[in-house]
């Protein structure tokens, strides 16, 4: 199989991979690809690069995907790990334009937590900014809580 266009190898916008753009899109199930085998070789690939040289004594890795993700920063941080899952409607996320696509949409990168995770928190993202600034005033507060 041939490598997935990735920006530092392959020269492309960096910027626009990480938007919602038909950019993206051209090269995703690539991606996904790629990013399956690098984890069915090492599961802990990408959580390594994610704390490689991290020395904050709070930090937050961002959409992990994967059940071997969550179960890799607990075995490496043990209790102090807290999980967040951000949930917001089908309505809203259609329209905040996302779209079905079956084979990308359906497969472990985009659902494999929607099972098998107990998150100690889950925020609620359906466009009351007071609602969800409320809710990540409580998370913050208890994380500063636990420093």
């Amino acid at each position: 199989p041939t490598e997935p266009p990735s920006p530092q190898e392959h020269g492309l916008d960096f910027q626009r991979l990480l938007d919602a753009s038909a950019y993206k899109e051209m090269f995703r199930q690539d991606m996904i690809r790629w990013g399956e085998e690098k984890r069915h070789t090492d599961p802990g690939f990408f959580c390594r690069a994610a704390v490689e040289g991290v020395l904050q004594p709070v930090w937050v890795v961002s959409d992990t995907r994967r059940l071997s993700d969550v179960e890799w920063f607990r075995d490496a941080y043990g209790d102090v790990v807290q999980t967040v899952r951000v949930v917001a409607t089908e309505e809203t996320r259609k329209r905040r334009n996302w779209v079905f696509v079956t084979g990308v949409d359906d497969t472990e990168s985009e659902c494999g937590l929607d099972q098998g995770v107990a998150f100690d928190w889950v925020i609620t993202n359906d466009g009351d900014k007071v609602a969800l600034g409320k809710q990540l005033e409580m998370l913050v507060q208890s994380l500063h809580r636990s420093l």
